[in-house]
């Protein structure tokens, strides 16, 4: 996904092959856990280092080495 800060829903769907509906939905619950460790959010984006820590369990460090 070209190095990009944030995800669009649509950018979910792509690369999880979920429906649009389900990325949004995903992106609310991943927003709603950063609001509640006192982060800021973006309506309908999502840190893509988040996601990728979330949905992959993976670190910086480990996509590197990996």
């Amino acid at each position: 996904m070209e190095n990009k800060r944030f995800f669009t829903a649509t950018d979910v769907q792509e690369m999880l092959g979920v429906s649009l509906s389900y990325a949004y939905k995903l992106i609310r619950k991943l927003n709603a856990e950063q609001e509640a460790k006192g982060l800021v959010t973006i309506k309908g984006r999502i840190s893509s280092k988040y996601l990728m820590k979330r949905i992959y369990g993976l670190s910086d460090e480990e996509k590197e080495v990996g």
